[in-house]
């Protein structure tokens, strides 16, 4: 196991901070954490066409944001419906994990991606909002589809980190309630478990050098469930899909990242998945961290990952999916 280079370079620029929340209150280390988050030689964004909507939800109107290829389509086109990550609490359309991986799916896979501005879990707000939003975001997309181009049959829902964990349990919410599901699922780096799995030894051993600041522990964990259930119950594991009947679901992308404490989650939860007859494309993409996806496409892992979600979301299609299982690429 060895880092990417142009990662590992940047590590000791966090190595002495605590957690990225006592961090970002710090202004002493803001000059560090922002040349941390900066690639001076990204590359130049794919030119697509964009445009922000505004949706009623349940609990008031929901920002999206669509991604169009620039030509003109032959035909209705593949559809990605995506949900950034942020531990429930951080995050909007303009992150990295958000803007640059639609941008991106959008042009590599000549699909249609809406972007869905969930509200977070801060200020009292907690679950089920950002669930709710999540699942109207996808039946807007559904009920929408001829309008945004859209072939119905193959739409796929995918996020995330904390993203994942919310196109998941929307599919299952709408499995259940509109008897309805995706052509596939997307899910990378995904935490599904209310309490986190715990890691194998090699792999614990091999993530001990790593900063704090990169790390997600158990009580990392336990303090993200803690703020996003809010002492809701989940009977149907929507809001920690690892606690759903997984039967029947629609084929599944599982990415990975080599280095990534919530690896133990997403595994098991992709093992679960086969275990229940799923079909799963699970790969695990060597040499990054969790939250790759807010990376440049200049990183050769993070090329690698886009280009096989932009090919799930190409060729998704009543059900069909790419059979390999537990890759590592």
């Amino acid at each position: 196991m060895t880092l990417h280079p142009s990662i590992s370079a940047r590590l000791g620029l966090i190595e002495d901070l605590p957690s990225w929340r006592q961090a970002l209150a710090d202004p002493a280390v803001q000059p560090r954490l922002q040349e941390y988050r900066t690639w001076k030689a990204a590359p130049a964004l794919p030119s697509v066409e964009t445009s922000d909507e505004s949706i009623p939800g349940p609990h008031g109107p929901i920002a999206v944001r669509v991604y169009r290829p620039p030509s003109a389509p032959q035909r209705p086109r593949s559809g990605l419906v995506w949900v950034h990550g942020g531990g429930w609490a951080f995050g909007d359309l303009d992150m990295h994990e958000a803007d640059w991986t639609a941008r991106e799916v959008c042009a590599r896979a000549d699909a249609v991606v809406v972007s869905v501005d969930y509200r977070l879990a801060a200020d009292g707000v907690t679950y089920p909002v950002p669930h709710d939003d999540v699942v109207t975001g996808v039946r807007w997309v559904r009920k929408n589809a001829a309008v945004l181009g859209i072939e119905p049959a193959r739409i796929t829902v995918g996020g995330a980190s904390a993203g994942a964990n919310l196109a998941a349990g929307a599919v299952l919410r709408l499995r259940g309630d509109d008897n309805w599901l995706p052509a596939t699922v997307v899910l990378a780096y995904a935490t599904m478990h209310s309490v986190s799995p715990p890691l194998a030894p090699p792999l614990a051993e091999a993530f001990a050098p790593l900063p704090r600041m990169v790390r997600i522990l158990p009580e990392d964990v336990a303090e993200m469930t803690a703020n996003y259930l809010g002492g809701t119950p989940d009977p149907h594991g929507y809001a920690f899909p690892a606690g759903a009947v997984l039967d029947g679901l629609c084929p599944t992308l599982v990415l990975d990242a080599e280095y990534d404490d919530l690896r133990a989650s997403s595994e098991a939860f992709a093992a679960a998945l086969v275990k229940s007859g799923v079909p799963v494309r699970h790969v695990t993409v060597p040499g990054v961290l969790h939250g790759f996806l807010n990376l440049p496409s200049s990183v050769e892992p993070v090329a690698h990952a886009l280009a096989v979600l932009a090919e799930t979301v190409t060729t998704a299609h009543a059900g069909e999916l790419a059979p390999d299982q537990g890759e590592r690429e």
